[in-house]
């Protein structure tokens, strides 16, 4: 007996059934419970002052027109499935693939431009539901880190917004995004360059003199009455004619710095790629390396819309078969 007392001594006792074991001393509290009471009192008021709001302020889903939010929970839902899968677009913009078939500059997409995705990108930019910009700005990141891969050092430079657009609205849309991720911290290893300008095209500054209206106007601002016709139900070609020799390095006293840095192009929505293009010529002439485009949305998508995005490929600028072309 004493034997076998021995033996048991030396082998390790199991561990106990933590269902058998007693109770603790004190209940164990809920996982969703607020471990400080100043950040319950910050969540309740929070609310509170967010059905103040919807009461002072009304406001419905963008998309599908529910109450008290500008997004519902539905709709955001189908917002991220929209953009979950960012994809090359490139294809179906005529302005961005040569003739041979070769890409001319690779763009990736956070979406199509359709049902959720294209009903919030209008409210944004169009309606002023800034509050939109949150779901954007997310769907905008995830297209930036298919793209860009783990390449650390690319700069990102937006399209720049025409004076008569930023006029009425007030805001750059792909500014604002950008805004809102670099706040966030959501893009590590990037930075952004506000380096592009809007000009005059070469085959608009000769204005037609038999214009009366263009007599009145200052003398600043005759330029947007070239500009602010906008590109919606123009084709190919008058897309490009309209957007050839549109913008332009920054330069002055605070130049853009650009010159020998990989950069990548940021814009809201991809039709023909005319305005991609034009924003590329201008980076290539000051010397940037212009690595591809990213955009929230593309008109055109892709036959197959599982195609994801070859993102280190647009990072290192090759594309594929790119060319990089002035």
């Amino acid at each position: 007996m004493g034997s076998h007392t021995g033996q048991d001594a030396g082998r390790p006792r199991p561990a106990a059934d933590p269902d058998l074991a007693p109770a603790a001393a004190t209940a164990a509290r809920h996982r969703g419970s607020y471990a400080r009471p100043l950040a319950r009192l910050c969540d309740l008021t929070a609310e509170a002052a967010a059905e103040v709001l919807a009461l002072a302020i009304a406001v419905d889903c963008a998309c599908c027109g529910a109450e008290d939010l500008a997004l519902c929970g539905a709709c955001a839902r189908k917002l991220r499935l929209l953009t979950l899968r960012p994809f090359r677009a490139e294809a179906q913009a005529p302005a961005l693939m040569d003739m041979d078939g070769s890409v001319l500059l690779p763009v990736v997409a956070a979406g199509a431009y359709r049902a959720e995705l294209a009903q919030c990108l209008l409210s944004f930019k169009s309606h002023g539901q800034a509050r939109l910009g949150a779901e954007l700005a997310r769907a905008l990141a995830r297209a930036l880190h298919a793209a860009a891969g783990p390449a650390q050092g690319l700069v990102l430079v937006p399209v720049p917004t025409s004076a008569a657009a930023f006029r009425k609205r007030g805001f750059s849309p792909v500014h604002l995004l950008l805004r809102r991720l670099l706040r966030g911290n959501a893009l590590p290893g990037c930075t952004v360059e506000d380096a592009l300008r809007k000009t005059v095209p070469p085959a608009r500054r000769r204005m037609p003199p038999a214009l009366p209206l263009l007599d009145r106007l200052p003398a600043g601002r005759k330029g947007d009455l070239y500009l602010s016709g906008g590109q919606k139900g123009l084709g190919r070609g008058a897309r490009a004619r309209r957007v050839h020799g549109s913008m332009r390095a920054r330069s002055g006293p605070w130049p853009a710095r650009v010159e020998g840095r990989p950069c990548i192009i940021v814009d809201d929505v991809l039709t023909t790629g005319a305005t991609l293009a034009e924003a590329a010529r201008a980076l290539r002439a000051a010397g940037a390396v212009v690595s591809g485009a990213v955009v929230v949305a593309a008109t055109r998508p892709p036959a197959n819309s599982d195609v994801d995005a070859a993102g280190p490929a647009v990072a290192r600028g090759n594309g594929g078969t790119q060319k990089n072309k002035p």
